[in-house]
């Protein structure tokens, strides 16, 4: 085989391959959006005196001044609670520990950072 013959081959085995992998993701693709149309709800008319539009249905409710004074006061306690132990809340691992990693990753870089020495040299 000459290296032209080689080259074609090659390209039409890559062609076709990667031809085949993009028929078949849009295969997926529409059999995927085929289930997601027939999977939906059917859309109900709305009862006699419902609300005729989502926005309606959602009206904000009005509470207490005294209420909302007491939710912000306990959100703010809160989130001064978290501030004072977000360093230690966030840390995965104690300083100075060797929980950083497992011991599989702590053996590769110890031997990354060693110098190699055959042996019987």
């Amino acid at each position: 085989m000459t290296p032209l013959e080689r080259l074609t081959t090659g390209l039409n085995i890559t062609v076709l391959g990667m031809g085949l992998v993009f028929l078949l993701l849009a295969l997926l693709w529409a059999l995927l959006t085929l289930l997601l149309r027939l999977d939906r709800q059917p859309l109900r008319a709305p009862a006699p005196g419902a609300a005729s539009s989502p926005a309606q249905a959602r009206r904000p409710v009005k509470l207490a001044p005294e209420l909302l004074s007491a939710i912000a006061v306990a959100v703010f306690t809160h989130q001064a609670v978290l501030r004072k132990q977000a360093a230690p809340a966030m840390r995965s691992y104690w300083p100075g520990s060797i929980l950083f990693a497992s011991r599989w990753i702590a053996a590769g870089r110890h031997q990354q950072t060693q110098s190699w020495n055959p042996r019987g040299r």
